[in-house]
């Protein structure tokens, strides 16, 4: 029967480990730590402008997509109530304001006298706070101020014609830039375009 025996290292083989070179501990050289800063200073230059394009690309849709979201709400609520129900500009989230843009901030509401204002007695429906400071939010002639539904779910001015219009939110600059456009036609139904402006001021 064989068996294996174990004997303890003799002294010389103790030595012989103990004398073998140890690998140091090794870290990064001045040159090495200057390149990696250098790559990532310009992988920075790079992405932040993609970055920031691409934020305010977000910002644009999501302010759009919010304001059509108050469109189809009045237009439902004019069905629901039969009768006129408005979504104008406003700067107090209270009563309707005739100047600045639609980034104020936007109320939907009940225009039971057919006016085009809220009055103190009609009812609220919605209240929309005001957007990013670095958007501006305008529409053209018809829809400037406000976006009229009539009981049938058309768009109508308050003297009764047609309303139809473009609104147009953008980033705030005086150079060219992306943009958002809402194209409302008269039958009241929204319809939004990715687009790009000269200017945005």
């Amino acid at each position: 029967m064989n068996t294996t025996n174990s004997f303890p290292m003799s002294g010389t083989s103790c030595r012989a480990a103990r004398m073998l070179p140890r690998r140091a501990d090794r870290g990064f050289t001045l040159v090495e730590l200057l390149a990696t800063v250098a790559v990532m200073g310009v992988l920075a230059v790079v992405a932040v402008p993609s970055m920031t394009s691409i934020i305010d690309s977000i910002k644009l849709s999501s302010a759009s997509n919010v304001f059509v979201a108050g469109l189809h709400l009045a237009r439902s609520e004019a069905i629901k109530r039969n009768s006129r129900v408005v979504l104008c500009k406003t700067v107090d989230g209270v009563s309707c304001t005739f100047s600045g843009g639609w980034e104020q901030g936007w109320i939907v509401f009940h225009d039971a006298n057919n006016n085009g204002q809220r009055d103190a007695a009609e009812i609220l429906v919605l209240r929309e706070l005001p957007l990013s400071a670095s958007l501006r939010f305008k529409g053209n002639l018809n829809v400037a101020r406000y976006v009229s539904f009539a009981p049938t779910g058309a768009t109508r001015l308050v003297g009764g014609g047609f309303q139809a219009g473009t609104l147009t939110v953008c980033r705030h600059s005086a150079e060219a830039g992306e943009a958002r456009q809402i194209i409302l036609n008269a039958v009241g139904r929204p319809r939004v375009y990715k687009s790009a402006v000269a200017d945005c001021v």
